[in-house]
């Protein structure tokens, strides 16, 4: 049976020149290869982060990283990391990317692994993306056509919610356009053993 309780959090730091990022470790869990797997892959994106933003390739690159805990309930653990980049010109970039994951097993979910097999969820997912790019009014760089099965995503409450990049859907005055989804509009097409599935009852 999952841990319905929540996992414990540890804030780790990053210190290099010109580098203050912030990323979760969890600690306690019962198996501790587990709780390895999950601080090593949260700790590589961390890393990962820090090099797509150029850090290696300019010395003058300053970056500073947050995190935040979408969801730390029912066995499922789901948190982004936040990342802004300064290397000069008129602003920084700031890039997000998040991870989902199954605290007893430690495994860790992709956006199509959150679904059934057959599924068409990427135009499930696109149509009602569509319909909120419609009712919030939101300024699209070109017209919305649908989603990467891979596209950016985390669980927060009772609610997926897809998100984009800076300039990937909005201009950059727009921040990171995010799409919340209730679990209940796509009961149908969500894996039962998976971490939305989780969330439903």
């Amino acid at each position: 049976m999952y841990r319905n309780f929540p996992v414990c959090i540890n804030t780790m730091k990053i210190t290099m020149p010109g580098v203050d990022v912030y990323y979760p470790a969890v600690y306690g869990l019962r198996n501790g290869c587990i709780e390895q797997r999950i601080n090593n892959e949260i700790m590589n994106l961390a890393y990962k982060m820090i090099k797509e933003q150029g850090y290696y390739e300019n010395p003058n690159t300053t970056i500073t990283g947050y995190y935040e805990i979408k969801t730390n309930e029912r066995g499922i653990l789901s948190l982004v990391l936040n990342n802004y980049a300064f290397s000069g010109g008129a602003h920084g970039m700031t890039i997000m990317e998040s991870l989902t994951f199954n605290i007893e097993t430690g495994k860790s979910y992709s956006l199509k692994n959150l679904f059934k097999k057959d599924s068409d969820y990427v135009n499930v997912l696109s149509d009602i993306i569509k319909e909120q790019i419609a009712e919030r009014d939101i300024p699209v760089i070109e017209e919305f056509d649908k989603i990467s099965p891979d596209q950016y995503y985390y669980i927060a409450d009772k609610a997926l919610v897809v998100y984009f990049q800076l300039y990937e859907l909005a201009p950059y005055a727009y921040g990171f356009p995010q799409f919340p989804i209730s679990v209940y509009e796509i009961e149908d097409i969500i894996k039962e053993d998976g971490p939305l599935g989780k969330m439903l009852y």
